[in-house]
């Protein structure tokens, strides 16, 4: 099991699977991405709102990878363990006409810096906020020939912005290319569920990985097992993601695929796992902000269930 480490440039924008991998490793070894923040470096703590506004919007999310993941086939399951997350000490949060969650109320430009303690901000005051860094985007290369935006999410993982993609979880993505071709970027210092004026925290990250595979495993979009949460008493959880155009559409489809996790790794009844679904799941809304597309987690604590691998 080696380790490797990959710096942030040259970076990507488009998920495309004909793109030529910047590094290749083995199952169950270890990577350290660099990742510049989602503008590609283009901002800086000292810019101001006039200048933001110029960015070259085309080089957002500024992802690093490929990676070849080797024996990776189309039908396994890719698991990266996320080792660590860590922020650089600053970030920024912005707001853009037309985008948002209340854009019709929010209409006007703003940028807004932030200074990074290693768990906290104050540059909001008097608010504290607590840091859980996690990279908004994760995935792996689209099955289709061609360039696609990376904005949209879907079930190759991507633009998801689940926050609980932090230090200490695993994601589980299905592979959809020989060598899985998996990126990362887009980090945040910390970003509530929904993500409503369209960025976290964004920052410069470090994200330290480690990749295993399991072959021949049917997985129908991104699952994760969470870390410990932000206090002591949050559980870790088993987490069904999915994203879809329609949010009830995308809420329905996570509580069906949780249903069919817990049927086919716990063995209950159908009827039985939608009755635990009832009383013991969560629905969240991850992120309202990447129209088309919106992403819901379906969660249950792993307090709930019996001990278990998944693969």
């Amino acid at each position: 099991m080696a380790e490797h480490s990959l710096s942030a440039q040259p970076t990507h924008s488009r998920w495309n699977r004909n793109l030529p991998p910047r590094l290749h490793v083995a199952p169950g070894d270890t990577v350290q991405l660099e990742c510049v923040d989602s503008s590609g470096s283009q901002v800086h703590p000292r810019m101001r709102v006039a200048d933001f506004l110029n960015i070259d919007r085309g080089l957002i999310h500024a992802l690093t990878g490929p990676i070849f993941i080797d024996s990776a086939e189309p039908g396994d399951v890719l698991q990266i363990d996320i080792r660590e997350v860590s922020h650089k000490g600053w970030g920024w949060s912005s707001v853009i006409g037309g985008l948002g969650f209340l854009k019709e109320r929010f209409s006007h430009p703003f940028l807004f810096h932030w200074q990074l303690e290693p768990t906290e901000t104050r540059s909001l005051e008097p608010a504290v906020v607590p840091l859980r860094p996690f990279c908004g985007v994760m995935g792996v290369a689209q099955a289709e020939d061609g360039e696609f935006r990376t904005r949209p999410p879907g079930i190759f993982g991507g633009n998801m912005d689940v926050r609980e993609l932090c230090s200490g979880s695993t994601l589980y993505l299905p592979v959809l290319n020989a060598g899985a071709l998996f990126s990362a970027g887009d980090a945040h210092a910390a970003q509530g569920d929904g993500e409503v004026c369209i960025n976290g925290i964004e920052c410069p990250a470090a994200a330290t990985l480690r990749f295993h595979l399991h072959k021949k495993q049917p997985l129908a979009g991104p699952m994760i097992e969470s870390a410990r949460g932000e206090k002591a008493v949050s559980d870790e959880e088993w987490i069904v993601v999915e994203s879809a155009s329609d949010i009830v559409g995308a809420a329905r489809a996570a509580t069906s695929r949780m249903i069919d996790l817990v049927v086919s790794r716990w063995g209950f009844e159908e009827i039985h796992a939608y009755l635990l679904c009832s009383v013991a799941m969560n629905l969240r809304f991850s992120q309202v902000v990447n129209e088309p597309i919106f992403t819901v987690s379906a969660a249950i604590s792993k307090s709930v269930l019996p001990v278990r691998r998944l693969f």
